[in-house]
């Protein structure tokens, strides 16, 4: 088994698809072998894409990578090594990402292969716009909120430790969840694949000493979900009303509603040209460069 899965990372593995010796239709079930293949790679990515080991598939990526490189300039040793760690090292991550695994399985049981575009775009822009009514709200009345968006990163660690609700999103569920003195008020609520996934959860808080003193714990938890994650979150101030956005390590505060819906709409609508091109600050200045040209 081991000597079968290293012969999939050897260029002559794939040439040999392609003989001349073949005759056409061996080559068209070898393409549409190949194509199989790499849907199912595919699938495997989408799965993965909800949990932390999709990092690990990276790495073993940049592994493969390295392995192909070292066989075609003919680096033995280097070839060799990478042999190893590809071998052992997928028999390891069976191991080490076993929940990941499973719940990965349990995904793929649940789920359609064909999803709609289309039908995505509606429901992120009926979900933003029940942010919105729930920002507004809580903002003139400064009842502090803190919603976290789960984009590609996933954040199952974090969800476990939330009470579970898969709810539709609208904008009086948000409102209510928030309200002082209730039970589910304090923590954090986790949206997931257009649902409110749980509410009261735990978020890291961050260490970061450029956090202005004048924040406070929902803050550096939404500065901390954004050092390990690729995940939207913004904050309602119970002190001032005031709204802020973090993502991918950026930190915007004091945003009016024009400029947390351009943010949310560019970070989170499936259709949006360039998506993902421009940072999250470079996105806000361009916003007060336009407000200050009118």
């Amino acid at each position: 088994m081991p000597n079968r899965l290293i012969e999939l990372f050897k260029p002559e593995y794939w040439l040999s698809f392609f003989s001349e010796n073949l005759s056409t239709w061996d080559i068209i079930v070898n393409l549409l072998d190949i194509v199989v293949v790499w849907f199912l790679i595919y699938r495997l990515f989408e799965l993965v894409r909800g949990t932390k080991a999709v990092q690990l598939i990276k790495g073993v990526a940049i592994f493969i990578g390295i392995r192909i490189v070292a066989e075609l300039i003919g680096l033995h040793t280097l070839s060799w090594l990478m042999n190893q760690i590809i071998t052992y090292g997928v028999i390891a991550a069976i191991v080490i990402f076993q929940p990941e695994v499973r719940r990965g399985l349990e995904h793929l049981g649940r789920s359609s292969f064909f999803k709609s575009t289309k039908k995505e775009e509606r429901d992120d822009e009926r979900m933003i716009l029940a942010f919105d009514k729930a920002i507004q709200y809580m903002s003139k009345r400064k009842i502090g909120a803190l919603v976290t968006v789960q984009r590609f990163t996933g954040l199952e660690e974090y969800i476990e430790t939330g009470i579970d609700l898969d709810a539709d999103i609208t904008g009086e569920l948000l409102i209510n969840i928030f309200i002082p003195n209730t039970p589910l008020h304090d923590g954090a609520v986790i949206v997931r694949n257009g649902k409110i996934a749980v509410a009261s959860a735990y978020l890291p808080l961050s260490d970061s000493m450029l956090i202005p003193k004048e924040f406070g714990t929902r803050h550096r938890a939404a500065v901390g979900i954004s050092e390990v994650s690729d995940a939207l979150t913004f904050i309602v101030s119970e002190e001032t009303g005031g709204v802020s956005i973090t993502l991918n390590n950026d930190f915007l505060h004091d945003l009016s509603q024009e400029e947390y819906l351009a943010v949310m709409r560019r970070e989170l609508l499936p259709d949006e040209k360039n998506i993902g091109k421009k940072s999250l600050l470079q996105t806000f200045l361009e916003g007060l460069t336009k407000g200050g040209q009118k």
